[in-house]
Formats: structure tokens, C-alpha cells, sequence
């Protein structure tokens, strides 16, 4: 679903002032009943993530670090069955799942007298069974399946999320009867950036010339097209021309602007694929 830049910064401006919560998202769900669903998710996740990473500073302080630890033991002696750091994160506004690193991170480094390996501190936030301390583990479980934004639970289904849509966009372009070589594949021959998928023989797509196709399993907005653009896009474009992105959840259609330098934007697979089959029967 494609939104104007007006849409979009409705929106972002009605989620800058609630919580990141289950609750907030029903109520984004009311607010735009016209929108999809899963783009009113994506921008959900998109926006809290920004807030996150503009906030992640003060809460990384030696003394913060301190408080949210001390707050963490005193609540926890009152009552270890409450779940604390779920509550403590939603007081301060960070996320549930990074709460639980940074005292996970804080507990280890007291008992272990060391700083503690981030594979450490990833595996257990992954599996809270292997951490020493049972109260800990439940109160980093209850965080880590209480955030619905950050922590291993969430890249997990963003990661399946986003291999289903390339196995679909895979199914569209077998069903379409067009040559293609998979991003694996790619690799295997030395690539390192590669697109989800190049076509062995170009086609066109509403008038562009379209050399691959990359899958994304989120919504366009403007940071992470400008990020996409720099990391990837014009990579794929210097090296195998111009390219067709598939963003699944919508984008905002004013970035829909590269499509005479060679990035075209669509939300779903286009279906006036002309191909080079087509273009001889039609002569």
C-alpha cells in the first residue's frame, strides 16, 4: 500500500505520542482503519525503532546503567514474581528486550568479575534457561516476550517474514516462466552485494528496463530507502543496471523518484511484465 508523505507523517505523528505497546497498536489499527493492517505494523516497528536509537545513549550511561540494576535487585527482593524489568523498561520508555541486556550485561559483569562476550550475552537473551539466576531468567523471558519491536523472539519472525517473501517473489517469477539467478547462488560465485534476484533476460515494467528484483519485507520509509539507496540500490544498479524493489508493506510514493536513473519502487509483484517473448510476438 502506497501512502502520500502527508499519510505517512499522520501517522508517525499519532505514534510519537503513545506508548510501544500491544494497546497502542490497536488503537493505530482505529485511528487508520483505511490502512493495511501490516503496513500500519511495519510503520509501528519503524518509528519505535527510531525513537530507540535516539534515546539508546542515556540509557547506556555508567549511571543509568547503576540505577536500572539497583532498581532491578530492590524490586525483585519486594517481589521476584512481578515482572519488574518489563515494568521498569515501560516506565523509562526503552524496550523490554534491551532492559533485559543491559541488566543481564551488569549481573554477569558482578558475578563473573569481567566483562561479559556479547555471544554470551546473546545466547542467553536467546535462551534465559542458561543464565545462573532464576529470577533473572524469568524477568528476561517476560521481557523478551513482552517487546514487540527488538530482542531475539522479533528477529526471529522478521527473518521468516522476510524469507517468505522471497520465496513468493521466487514462486511469481517461476510462474511468469522467467530465467532467474537466486541471491545464493550469486554468493557462490564471489558476489558480496547482491539483489534478491537477477533475470537473465531483462523485461519491462511499466515502460523501465528491469535487470533484478529485490525483496523487502517492510515499509518505504524515507530513512530506510536513503539507507537502502547508499548500502544497496545503487550498488545493484552500478553493477547490473536498473532494478525493481518489491516493498511488500508499501512505501511513501513520493520516493518513487529514481525511475528514469533506474530504480522503479512497487508494493506488490507488477503484473504488466512485458518480456522479450512478448515484445517479438507483438512485431
Amino acid at each position: 500500500m502506497k501512502l502520500t508523505k502527508a499519510q505517512y507523517d499522520e501517522i508517525a505523528q499519532f505514534l510519537g505520542h503513545v506508548q510501544p505497546t500491544r494497546q497502542s497498536l490497536r488503537q493505530l489499527k482505529e485511528k487508520f482503519p483505511s490502512q493495511s493492517q501490516s503496513t500500519l505494523l511495519s510503520i509501528f516497528s519503524q518509528e519505535y525503532q527510531k525513537q530507540i536509537k535516539r534515546t539508546h545513549a542515556k540509557h547506556h550511561t555508567a549511571e543509568a546503567i547503576e540505577t536500572y540494576y539497583q532498581r532491578y535487585l530492590n524490586g525483585v527482593m519486594k517481589n521476584a514474581a512481578a515482572p519488574v524489568l518489563l515494568e521498569l523498561a515501560n516506565e523509562v520508555d526503552f524496550a523490554p528486550s534491551l532492559m533485559a541486556r543491559i541488566v543481564l550485561e551488569r549481573f554477569l559483569q558482578e558475578k563473573e568479575q569481567a566483562i561479559p562476550s556479547k555471544t554470551l550475552i546473546n545466547s542467553m537473551l536467546r535462551d534465559p534457561s542458561q543464565i545462573p539466576d532464576g529470577v533473572l531468567a524469568n524477568q528476561v523471558y517476560q521481557c523478551t516476550v513482552n517487546d514487540c519491536c527488538y530482542g531475539p523472539l522479533v528477529d526471529c519472525i522478521k527473518h521468516a517474514i522476510g524469507h517468505e517473501h522471497e520465496v513468493l517473489l521466487r514462486e511469481m517469477l517461476l510462474e511468469k516462466n522467467l530465467s532467474f539467478i537466486a541471491e545464493d547462488q550469486l554468493r557462490a560465485k564471489g558476489y558480496d552485494k547482491t539483489p534478491d534476484f537477477i533475470l537473465e533476460v531483462p523485461v519491462a515494467v511499466e515502460g523501465h528496463i528491469i535487470h533484478w528484483i529485490e525483496s523487502k519485507a517492510s515499509f518505504g520509509d524515507e530513512s530506510s530507502h536513503q539507507a537502502y539507496l547508499q548500502d544497496q540500490f545503487w550498488s545493484y544498479w552500478n553493477r547490473f543496471g536498473p532494478g525493481l524493489v518489491i516493498y511488500w508493506y508499501g512505501f511513501i510514493e513520493e520516493l518513487d523518484c529514481h525511475r528514469e536513473r533506474g530504480i522503479l519502487l512497487k508494493d506488490c509483484f507488477p503484473t504488466d511484465i512485458v518480456t522479450l517473448r512478448h515484445s517479438m510476438a507483438q512485431c
